[in-house]
């Protein structure tokens, strides 16, 4: 897996559960991972990329996205993406549920990096899945 990649507008949500996994009792699980977490910058990707072309970048290169608040308005939303494109071995995407919740509440936190773990650990397994909801 070439790592997960935080949608542009969460990363600071993002970051609040990294907080988490890198704090005991997580840190040890999250180190054995070894899950590079990536952000758009990194990988040279603009702001406003279109549902369509993300989805399809995240999966030539192996990297599983957390996002938001991407919709399924319209042919190239990510939601419509998934369901034209996705196949057995698709990673799935990784929405939160609460956005806000993330970085109000510290045990929602805990639950999205929990969740987020068991996804991680499972990840091969769940290829195919389209779409997962964190926590």
């Amino acid at each position: 897996m070439g790592g997960i990649l935080a949608d542009v507008n969460i990363e600071g949500h993002v970051g609040a559960v990294l907080r988490v996994l890198e704090s005991a009792p997580w840190r040890e699980l999250w180190l054995v991972l070894d899950v590079p977490v990536r952000d758009f910058r990194s990988f040279g990707l603009a702001a406003n990329v279109p549902d369509a072309v993300l989805w399809h970048f995240c999966q030539r290169n192996e990297t599983v996205l957390i996002t938001a608040n991407r919709n399924r308005h319209g042919a190239d939303s990510l939601e419509s993406t998934i369901r034209a494109h996705n196949t057995a071995m698709s990673l799935p995407v990784l929405t939160l549920a609460n956005p806000d919740a993330v970085l109000a509440d510290r045990f929602y936190a805990e639950r999205v990096a929990s969740r987020l773990l068991d996804t991680l650990f499972d990840l091969d397994n769940l290829r195919g899945a389209g779409r997962l909801y964190l926590p």
